[in-house]
């Protein structure tokens, strides 16, 4: 059987009426790994061992009510699985083969009764937009291998695309889930800050970072956040609110349901196929029955520039724990404890990675700190409250995922600067800390695929879903299926 060909509602039903069982799901899930992962280079490691045990032992069991029931999946290599290598996508990693515990989220999925596949590529340590930063290979994008998945989570929107896995996990610090879900045709989701538990997601930056799925229709994507969701002791930045019913809020009906358009999303920069999309998806929205209004959210001009020196920032502290001493690498080369230090952290991380960490030490350093990173936390309050003026009279906001389609392997790998601006429509959402989805709608006319982004109140995914799958339901774009293999010669 083929993955690409179901949901996980529908192959909850087959399994239910015993028309298969979980080893076929795993057998379909490595038989199309098999196929396709020459070209796609989307997984760093797989568990087939003890995926095929773990199928094994559902097929004797009588707990088939679990949501995800021997549903393959796939985990970005940044959060932590038990006896599973988590490298990050970094060299400095790539020998931490036995972690110790799993990560909220997989411990979650396990209680499920889902199928851990293997762990997803990345770009390192989530640095990047193209996942070009991985240390170990970049991963190619399904509709054109000489095209890239957008990142940091590229390997988990490609191996959706792919049809490698039924789902996977990713996370976002400034589009990383929903800009590689743009790229990748499918449908990516970046919670509410604190809606997930971060345990055991290896922090880039604390404050922004959260984990949400990846899945080719917007039910399987509600259902999954349903399962990982919720109140974590062991995170202090989880909040301990209620989760709803995502999957009851796929009614269809968005009558009424009032929608901003921000004139600075579909300004200067926008690529006119992307903004053509946009614009027919606001026509099908008004076919419905919703309202739409053009706004303005002026600070938004600011945000590259803030999240850059935020999450740079963080970053500087949170990978200061990597030092060649506890975990990780260590230079053969020093001869005392200082050069250790040096050497270890030279050799371990990537260009891009050394790149931030020089300009949070910085931005953090005497001197420049009220200059810079304090002046960027004020900018992003004024970001925030942008939002919240436009939620005092808007459901939700809609506009591009990201301003161009995907490009060309190689193509920006050299001019940090233009890579960072591709981030510019998906960071706002992080530094306001609110929910944002990107959902397929249209294709450019190379054959690649364009996201719509919907961004909804802290805490509302509920309506950031209804809307999503009113207009998923309403157009044909989620069910396109990428030809493997389709590089330019």
């Amino acid at each position: 059987m083929a993955l690409f060909d179901h949901s996980i509602k529908q192959l909850e039903k087959m399994l239910k009426k015993k028309e298969i069982i979980p080893e076929d799901l795993v057998d379909a899930s490595y038989d199309r790994i098999n196929e396709v992962e020459n070209d796609i280079h989307a997984f760093l490691t797989l568990d087939e061992e003890n995926a095929r045990s773990q199928a094994k032992l559902l097929e004797n069991s009588s707990d088939e009510t679990s949501s995800l029931f021997g549903i393959p999946a796939g985990i970005k290599d940044n959060i932590v699985t038990k006896e599973l290598r988590t490298t990050c996508g970094s060299q400095f990693l790539r020998n931490f083969d036995n972690p110790l515990y799993d990560a909220t989220v997989v411990d979650k999925l396990n209680a499920e009764k889902a199928v851990t596949i293997g762990k997803l590529n990345m770009d390192e340590f989530a640095m990047g937009s193209s996942n070009e930063n991985s240390s170990f290979k970049p991963t190619r994008n399904p509709w054109n291998t000489a095209y890239v998945p957008g990142g940091s989570s590229g390997g988990s929107a490609a191996a959706v695309a792919a049809g490698e896995v039924l789902f996977s996990l990713g996370s976002d610090t400034g589009g990383s889930i929903r800009q590689p879900a743009a790229f990748c045709g499918v449908v990516g989701l970046k919670p509410t800050y604190g809606r997930v538990s971060r345990f055991g997601l290896v922090a880039f930056a604390s404050s922004l970072d959260q984990i949400g799925p990846l899945t080719r229709n917007v039910e399987d994507n509600a259902r999954v956040l349903e399962i990982i969701s919720g109140h974590d002791k062991m995170d202090s930045t989880s909040a301990n609110v209620d989760v709803p019913a995502y999957t009851e809020s796929l009614t269809g009906d968005v009558k009424g349901l009032k929608i901003a358009v921000p004139k600075e999303y579909l300004g200067e920069g926008v690529d006119p196929e992307v903004k053509e999309s946009v614009e027919k998806a606001l026509k099908v929205y008004e076919s419905m029955g919703a309202e739409w209004e053009e706004v303005s959210l002026p600070h938004s001009k600011y945000a590259v520039a803030t999240y850059y020196l935020l999450s740079s920032s963080e970053a500087s502290a949170n990978l200061a724990r990597f030092d060649g001493v506890r975990y990780g690498v260590r230079s053969e080369k020093a001869d005392n404890m200082i050069d250790m230090f040096k050497y270890s952290r030279s050799e371990g991380f990537g260009e891009e990675v050394k790149r931030r960490i020089m300009l949070g030490t910085f931005a953090l350093s005497s001197g420049y700190y009220d200059a810079y990173y304090k002046k960027a936390q004020k900018v992003r309050t004024l970001i925030k409250n942008d939002f919240d003026r436009i939620f005092e009279d808007y459901d939700v906001v809609i506009g591009p995922t990201t301003p161009t389609p995907a490009f060309k392997i190689g193509e920006k790998i050299e001019d940090p600067l233009t890579m960072y601006a591709n981030d510019i429509l998906t960071i706002p959402v992080n530094l306001a800390g609110v929910p944002g989805i990107s959902v397929p709608c249209g294709f450019s006319e190379k054959g690649l695929p364009i996201g719509l982004q919907i961004i909804g109140k802290p805490f509302d995914e509920g309506t950031v879903y209804r809307a999503a799958h009113a207009y998923e339901q309403s157009t044909d774009y989620h069910t396109k299926r990428p030809q493997i293999g389709g590089a330019d010669k």
